[in-house]
């Protein structure tokens, strides 16, 4: 059964259609499972997902398994045994490993037919989606916020170390231990105390450089970044 499955679309497929059309999309086949059989019917996208020339191999659900990347195995057969029993609309995203070894990232989405004589749940059918690039890109965002995130809340606690360190005459270690310290005693993260305390000694409001007095009241009572 190596020719891409042509079953009666029912609206789920509709709307997914509806949602992949137009723009650039990823690449998307088409499957379908033969409950009594064990058979899996692919277009030929769903061969080259899963490293494989169209029609090199036949499908079966040991050989889908065999693929999906140990830690997600589990989960993905749970969600089609359950499809199985239900027949109810699903959807997953999990990971492969193709047969060149290489690590995709896949959703898969469909929904069972029904037998009009016995109501039982006979064939799943649906669609798999490549959606890696998209993945990767997504991680490659968050790790450039991250990235960014730690930079700023380095440079925020640098500068307040200089201030402590002008203030009281310290070396860099003892200004930062004097950051710590507050910041246990308020149970306030060293980053915001540092933030708060370069807000209010070093802001564009501000005309003259804090005596000590005014870091040691702050240093006692550190104000929470919410509350300025």
């Amino acid at each position: 059964m190596n020719s891409a499955p042509t079953p009666s679309e029912p609206p789920l497929v509709d709307k997914i259609e509806e949602v992949l059309a137009g723009g650039d999309r990823p690449p998307v086949g088409r499957y379908r499972l033969d409950l009594a059989t064990g058979e899996w019917a692919w277009s030929d996208e769903v061969y080259v997902m899963h490293g494989f020339e169209p029609g090199q191999i036949v499908p079966t659900t040991p050989l889908m398994l065999s693929h999906k990347h140990p830690d997600d195995r589990a989960r993905v057969d749970g969600v089609l045994r359950r499809a199985a029993e239900t027949g109810q609309p699903f959807s997953s995203v999990h990971r492969i490993l193709d047969a060149t070894g290489k690590t995709r990232t896949l959703a898969v989405t469909g929904q069972g037919r029904r037998d009009p004589g016995t109501g039982r749940v006979t064939e799943l059918f649906g669609y798999f989606i490549d959606v890696t690039q998209s993945h990767r890109e997504a991680a490659a965002r968050d790790a450039t916020a991250s990235i960014r995130a730690s930079a700023e809340r380095r440079a925020v606690i640098e500068q307040a170390k200089g201030v402590l360190m002008v203030v009281y005459g310290v070396d860099e270690e003892a200004a930062f231990e004097l950051l710590r310290k507050a910041s246990n005693q308020a149970n306030i993260a060293v980053r915001d105390i540092a933030f708060t305390l370069v807000h209010l000694f070093s802001g564009p409001a501000v005309t003259v450089f804090p005596t000590r007095a005014a870091i040691d009241e702050f240093l006692a009572d550190p104000i929470p970044p919410g509350e300025l």
